[in-house]
């Protein structure tokens, strides 16, 4: 019991910071509202469930599930976007590890978009 309990309370956790993720740019919604997905379906079902269904987090849960992906159109907006105020934050900023900091996620979100805005593969033939 103790341990559904604190599943919950961490799926809890995780979708504050899932619905955080939804409003603040640089912090992942998608992650957290899979882990909590995870936790809710490891504790209470009905929670899960909810989670799943709901109408505004239920689309990220579903999309990560089946492989989405970003148009190629809108990824390189979005590259370009975050290169731009990526970089005058860097130039803004005077501590080097902030400015190192910053690029690298940077990097990190260029490259998950770049994966993501690739075109599925076609299906194997049998």
């Amino acid at each position: 019991m103790i341990l559904r309990v604190a599943f919950a309370a961490a799926g809890l956790l995780l979708v504050g910071l899932g619905v955080l993720g939804i409003m603040l740019p640089g912090l992942p919604a998608t992650p957290f509202l899979l882990l909590a997905a995870y936790c809710f379906a490891r504790s209470f079902p009905r929670l899960h469930r909810w989670l799943v269904t709901h109408p505004w987090l239920g689309p990220y849960i579903e999309g990560a599930r089946s492989g989405w992906r970003v148009p190629r159109k809108q990824a390189l907006q979005t590259i370009a976007v975050l290169w731009i105020s990526m970089g005058i934050s860097a130039w803004l900023i005077d501590r080097w590890w902030v400015r190192g900091l910053l690029l690298s996620i940077a990097a990190g979100v260029t490259i998950f978009l770049e994966r993501r805005s690739r075109p599925a593969p076609p299906p194997q033939e049998r």
